[in-house]
């Protein structure tokens, strides 16, 4: 039996759904050409060891499948988690060890963390569970790594993406059964680039900024006594805003205020790519963009006014394109990057204008992958 084995999983690009999939909402996201890469050999001890480029090997126990406090935020924590996930779900796991390389840089926006959790669940449904596990369900067990074991409590869209490949909307209004539809578009006959813009500032110590979304959405959904937002009729919010105020902070009104309308936007951006709706597609991204910046409010750290990283990239993105073309911030926000779709006949001008200000290498130029998790070979 082959001993050796190498897996990818792709970073991914979130075009549409600013933070909603933690309300059980809708997005449009799609898995780019950069990737996280293992080499893999199956090993006698029961242990997991991970050699990753740049960082220090770490090894975990299998028999040691708890959740440690102390490693909370680190990538130890990531890997025991996913392992713990499968064996929850009834899987036997081995020792294996992996030797991990990626070009879905940290921090970069492209959820590097979600690659790497896909990337030790495609490992483990391949080798040990004779691949039974659906890509969803993979993308479930890495989300639930980040929640219980890193710490963060994301949503699912980023694991979602990365594993199922391509250009997917998702439907998260039962998350324990998402609804994935894989749109059938040909970004490349567009004539527009996918152009990721990094901003220069990293999302080192913003869990907390993250965790405000949901946290404050939580006390609409308590006042109405549901979970999430999409238990809540958009009707019955509007009406109640009145009372709302006064008892729930004005930002966590217009965060949801910008839920209810993404929700609809993406499901308008889905039928306008279905239609072959280019234009309107891209009117759609901008005003996703805008609401993320006026209602969301996940462009900077709250209070701050010195350094505006992801206001002066998107700025930038405004002036150049000329209203041609889109732009937004891409994922989670208040650091990061941005995403702009930029006609090709601009690209070259776009490109050294960005990087003029945001410096060299700052304007990557993507493509869309239609693979997500998977054995190479």
């Amino acid at each position: 039996m082959d001993q050796h084995f190498t897996y990818s999983a792709p970073g991914r690009t979130e075009i549409s759904g600013n933070h909603t999939d933690h309300q059980h909402g809708c997005v449009l996201a799609a898995a780019v050409n950069l990737e996280t890469v293992a080499d893999v050999e199956l090993v006698a001890e029961n242990t997991i060891t991970v050699y990753s480029e740049g960082y220090p090997s770490f090894s975990i126990d299998l028999d040691d499948l708890q959740a440690h406090p102390e490693e909370k935020n680190t990538t130890i924590a990531l890997v025991r988690g996913v392992a713990a996930g499968f064996v929850q779900r009834g899987a036997t796991l081995h020792g294996f060890q992996m030797r991990a390389h990626s070009s879905v840089l940290p921090g970069s926006g492209l959820s590097s963390s979600a690659a790497f959790e896909v990337l030790i669940g495609t490992i483990i449904n391949d080798l040990f569970c004779d691949g039974k596990f659906s890509p969803i369900e993979t993308a479930q067990i890495a989300q639930y790594a980040e929640n219980a074991f890193f710490g963060k409590p994301c949503g699912l869209m980023d694991q979602m993406a990365s594993s199922v490949g391509g250009l997917v909307f998702i439907d998260f209004a039962n998350p324990a059964e998402p609804v994935v539809e894989r749109i059938d578009f040909d970004f490349a006959a567009t004539n527009h680039a996918l152009c990721i813009i990094d901003s220069g500032a990293d999302h080192a110590d913003l869990t907390d900024e993250y965790g405000a979304i949901p946290g404050e959405l939580a006390q609409i959904c308590q006042w109405f006594g549901k979970k999430t937002l999409r238990q809540v009729h958009q009707r019955d919010f509007l009406a109640a805003i009145p009372d709302l105020r006064g008892s729930i902070p004005d930002r966590a009104i217009l965060r949801a205020i910008h839920v209810y309308q993404e929700n609809e936007r993406v499901r308008k951006q889905v039928q306008a790519l279905k239609d072959n709706d280019f234009s309107t597609f891209l009117r759609l991204v901008t005003e996703s963009g805008k609401s993320s910046w006026t209602y969301l409010q996940n462009i900077y750290p709250a209070g701050e006014t010195e350094l505006q990283p992801v206001a002066v990239a998107l700025a930038m993105c405004d002036t150049l394109l000329q209203g041609k073309g889109a732009y937004r911030v891409h994922g989670g926000g208040f650091a990061g990057t941005v995403q702009a779709f930029v006609p090709f006949d601009m690209l070259e001008d776009f490109k050294q204008n960005i990087e003029a200000v945001l410096g060299m290498d700052s304007c990557h130029v993507l493509s869309i992958r239609s693979e997500g998790g998977i054995r190479l070979e």
